[in-house]
C-alpha cells in the first residue's frame, strides 16, 4: 500500500515525547513489509538541516492560507526506505519549539493543509495522522472530492491534549465552522474532528481503547468515542530494538545480553558513579525517566521517595516538568547526597545508561496510553513497577500474581500505600533473590517488543479502513 504519516515529531528530528518514538520507528517497521511509506513532518527551528542531510530547496507549493496563498517548500530525506517530507515554511510553520509557541493551533492548522495539497497529487490509500496536531487533516481528506479511495486513520496518543482552539482556524485552511456538539461555540476541537470523520480511529493500547469510552479517561468526548466503537481499535506501541540494545548501545559502559545478563552489574556501577551515588551492587537502584507531572505519577513518586530511601534504595531521575515538583526534588536530592541523582531536562544518552543501570524503573502514571519506558526497562534487563492502567497494565504482569511468566510489579488503585506496597515487594525480591532475580532479568530481556507484531496488526486495519472507505 501506498501509506502517508503525519505528526508533529519522530526520532530522530525532532522529539519531545513518545510520539515521535512511534512516528519515528513505525514507517521503517511498515516500509521494511514492502509498502511505500511517506512521513511529513514540520521543519521546526529546532532541526538540524546540516546534520540529517536536508536538502536546502525543495518542490515548493502555493498552500491556501485564509484569504490569500502561501509558499510552501517539501524538502525530503529517504531513511531505511522511508521518504521523510519537511513542510518548510519559516513564517508559517517553523518555530523554535516543537510545542509551545503562541500560534500553536494556526500553525499546525496550516501544517495540516500544507500536507493535504501534496496528498492531492500523490493519492495514497491511507492518510494516517498523529493526535490533534495532525488532526485536522482527517476532515480535509475526507472532504475531497478527488480523494475518493483514500481512507484515514487516526491515532490517539493522548486523549488529554485535543488542541481545543477558536474555530478561526478552521476558515484559514478551508473547513466548514459548523460546530461539533461536544465543541463550544466558536471552538474548533482538532481532536474531536478527526475522531469523527476518519473511518479508524486507532490508540496505542487494547487497554487504553477500553478506558477512553468511560468518564474516568474520556476527557469529555467519551460519548464521540463510544459513538465510534466498531471503528475503535486499540494497537501497542513498539519499541526500536536497533536503537534500544544493551548489547551495542554506544552509550552505556557495558554491553551485555539476555543470554549473559551479568556484565549489567559494571552499567549499574558507572551510573553510580556517574551520579556520586554509593557504589553497592546489593542496594536497589531505582530509576526514572519522564515528565515530573501528575499523569505521570510524580505525586506519587514524590510521597514515596523517603519510605523508599528508608528502605535502603537508591533513586536516579531524569526529567522536567512541574515547577513546583521540580523544587521538591530539588530539595530531596540536596537532603540526601549519594542517595538520590536528580538530573532536570532530558539526556538521550543518559536516560539509556539509566535503563541499563537501574535494577528497577518506577512508572506510577495516573493514566499511560501506551507507555514506552516500560518497553524500553525490559530490552535493558530492569524490572518496571507500574500503577496497573492503559498499556502498563496490557504489558506489565505482576510477578507475585503471575510467578511463571510474570515481568514485573504493579499497583491497582492510584495511592500512595498501594504504590509502596508493589515498591516494597521488589525490594524484598531483589535483596532476598540471587539466581531468581537474575532468571528474571534474562525473562524480560527475551521479551519481544519490536514493531514487527504491531506493524503488522496496522497492516490489518488498514486494509479495513481502504475497504470501509471504498463500501461508502
Amino acid at each position: 500500500m501506498k501509506i502517508v504519516f503525519a505528526a508533529a515529531e519522530a526520532a530522530p528530528y525532532a522529539k519531545v515525547g513518545g510520539l515521535a518514538d512511534v512516528a519515528g520507528s513505525l514507517p521503517q517497521a511498515l516500509a521494511a513489509l514492502g509498502h511505500e511509506v511517506t512521513l511529513y513532518l514540520p521543519l521546526h527551528g529546532t532541526i538540524d538541516r546540516a546534520k540529517f542531510g536536508i536538502p536546502a530547496k525543495g518542490p515548493t507549493r502555493s498552500v491556501p492560507h485564509g484569504a490569500t496563498k502561501a509558499r510552501v517548500a517539501y524538502p525530503s530525506v529517504d531513511r531505511d526506505g522511508v521518504r521523510v517530507v519537511f513542510v518548510d515554511s519559516a513564517k508559517w510553520i517553523g518555530r523554535d519549539k516543537v510545542y509551545g509557541a503562541p500560534d500553536d493551533n494556526k500553525r499546525y492548522a496550516f501544517f495540516c493543509r500544507a500536507v493535504y495539497e501534496d496528498v492531492l497529487e500523490t493519492k495514497p490509500d491511507i492518510v494516517h495522522a498523529h493526535d490533534w496536531h495532525a488532526a485536522l487533516l482527517v476532515p480535509l481528506v475526507r472532504r475531497a472530492r478527488s480523494l475518493p479511495r483514500t481512507a484515514t486513520v487516526f491515532t490517539i496518543h493522548n486523549l488529554a491534549y485535543q488542541g481545543r482552539t477558536s474555530a478561526d482556524v478552521l476558515k484559514l485552511i478551508g473547513l466548514p465552522r459548523a460546530r461539533l456538539p461536544i465543541e463550544d461555540p466558536n471552538e474548533c476541537n482538532p481532536m474531536a474532528r478527526a475522531i469523527a470523520t476518519a473511518d479508524y480511529v486507532s490508540t496505542v493500547s487494547q487497554q487504553y481503547a477500553k478506558e477512553i469510552v468511560t468518564p474516568a479517561f474520556g476527557e469529555r468526548l467519551e460519548g464521540l468515542l463510544r459513538s465510534r466503537r466498531q471503528r475503535l481499535v486499540g494497537i501497542v506501541n513498539g519499541i526500536d530494538t536497533k536503537a534500544f540494545d544493551p548489547a551495542t548501545d554506544p552509550a552505556i559502559a557495558a554491553h551485555y545480553s539476555h543470554d549473559l545478563p551479568k556484565d549489567k552489574a559494571k552499567d549499574k556501577e558507572a551510573l553510580q558513579r556517574e551520579g556520586r551515588l554509593t557504589v553497592d551492587a546489593r542496594v536497589p537502584v531505582f530509576g526514572v525517566v519522564g515528565r515530573l507531572v501528575e499523569q505521570k505519577g510524580v505525586d506519587l513518586l514524590t510521597a514515596v521517595a523517603e519510605h523508599l530511601l528508608e528502605g535502603g534504595a537508591q533513586l536516579v531521575v531524569l526529567g522536567s516538568g512541574d515547577p513546583a515538583y521540580e523544587t521538591k526534588w530539588q530539595t530531596l536530592a540536596q537532603r540526601h547526597p549519594g542517595r538520590v541523582w536528580l538530573r532536570l531536562g532530558f539526556d538521550a544518552a543518559l536516560a539509556q545508561r539509566i535503563y541499563a543501570g537501574s535494577d528497577l524503573f518506577l512508572m506510577p502514571s495516573r493514566f499511560e496510553p501506551c507507555g514506552l519506558g516500560q518497553l524500553i526497562s525490559f530490552r535493558y534487563g530492569t524490572i518496571p513497577v507500574v500503577h496497573a492502567v492503559g498499556g502498563l497494565a496490557e504489558t506489565v504482569h505482576d510477578v507475585d500474581r503471575d510467578p511463571g511468566s510474570g515481568n514485573g510489579f504493579s499497583f491497582s488503585r492510584y495511592t500512595p500505600e498501594a504504590f509502596a506496597e508493589a515498591t516494597d515487594r521488589a525490594m524484598n525480591r531483589f535483596t532476598a533473590d540471587g539466581a531468581p532475580w537474575e532468571g528474571l532479568v534474562m525473562r524480560v530481556m527475551r521479551e519481544d517488543h519490536s514493531w514487527n507484531a504491531s506493524a503488522k496488526r496496522y497492516v490489518d486495519l488498514y486494509q479495513r479502513a481502504v475497504r470501509a472507505r471504498r463500501a461508502s
